[in-house]
């Protein structure tokens, strides 16, 4: 295994994370996971926004500059490849009471780039297990992550790629990896972070840029029936944009507008990172 970053430095795996860290014991911690291209990652300020927003809302302690220095010095030993970065409330005594002084512990990783997945064109299947709206973890990516593990490997033995969540209202929320949009016609709908949903990268760049490609963006609800009426997109950091069927093959020719918004987002990553990810292998359906 690779050397991973921990709080504030490179060191070896074995040891490197207490046996009583909440993260750990308690999954009491949360995460992001960023695409790194030219040794710089897409949209960095905007996921160490939202790192930073999803540790405030578990009261966990989080400085932007560590965040910042690891992100950075991880990007630039991969190269082209993902970025995880984990935040944990720290070591703990036993019991769920918040350490009085907590030392969260910070741990970079990173991943060789897979770009056969980016573009990739997906199958989903409805998972019996609901979204819980009600729960602030629905909206970070938390380290709670066993409901999506477990709905992943069941669609997956039914012959899906990946589990669709609904919520408790019976209303789409999102897939076991990624946010949900429903194109039809010139309209591009995503569910509100309301409904249990994660506030994705390339979902905001989606609802800040659809505007430049003909489309209108919108959040609002959405239901199965929905989704049977238009072109399903997932959309995550490391998939970029992948259209997907619901109990059905895998589609093969994305919408117009929808392959107008996967170049758009190609020359928004050449912008900034300086490399085009179909320079390195990604290729646009159809």
């Amino acid at each position: 295994m690779d050397e991973i970053w921990i709080d504030g430095g490179f060191v070896s795996p074995p040891g490197a994370v207490a046996a009583n860290d909440r993260g750990l014991t308690l999954a009491d911690g949360v995460f992001d996971t960023s695409l790194v291209l030219g040794g710089r990652v897409f949209r960095q300020e905007a996921h160490l926004d939202r790192l930073m927003a999803a540790a405030a809302s578990l009261a966990i302690p989080a400085d932007r500059a560590a965040l910042e220095l690891a992100m950075t010095a991880l990007a630039e030993r991969r190269g082209d490849g993902a970025i995880r970065l984990t935040l944990t409330r720290g070591p703990g005594a036993r019991g769920l009471a918040f350490p009085a002084d907590p030392q969260p512990t910070l741990i970079g990783t990173t991943a060789p780039l897979a770009p056969a997945m980016i573009f990739a064109p997906l199958r989903l299947q409805v998972s019996e297990i609901r979204r819980n709206e009600t729960s602030p973890t629905a909206r970070v990516k938390s380290l709670a992550y066993l409901d999506s593990v477990l709905a992943n490997h069941a669609a997956r033995q039914a012959g899906a790629d990946e589990a669709l969540f609904l919520n408790g209202a019976d209303r789409v929320a999102c897939s076991a990896l990624a946010n949900v949009f429903a194109l039809a016609g010139t309209e591009i709908v995503t569910p509100p972070r309301d409904d249990g949903v994660l506030d994705g990268i390339v979902r905001g760049w989606i609802l800040a840029n659809a505007g430049a490609f003909g489309l209108s963006a919108v959040e609002r609800p959405l239901t199965l029936p929905d989704l049977a009426a238009g072109q399903i997109v997932l959309t995550n950091s490391l998939r970029l944009l992948a259209p997907a069927s619901l109990d059905g093959p895998a589609p093969v020719m994305p919408a117009p507008p929808l392959r107008a918004l996967m170049e758009g987002l190609c020359a928004a990553i050449a912008e900034e990172c300086g490399v085009d990810p179909r320079e390195r292998g990604a290729v646009l359906p159809g």
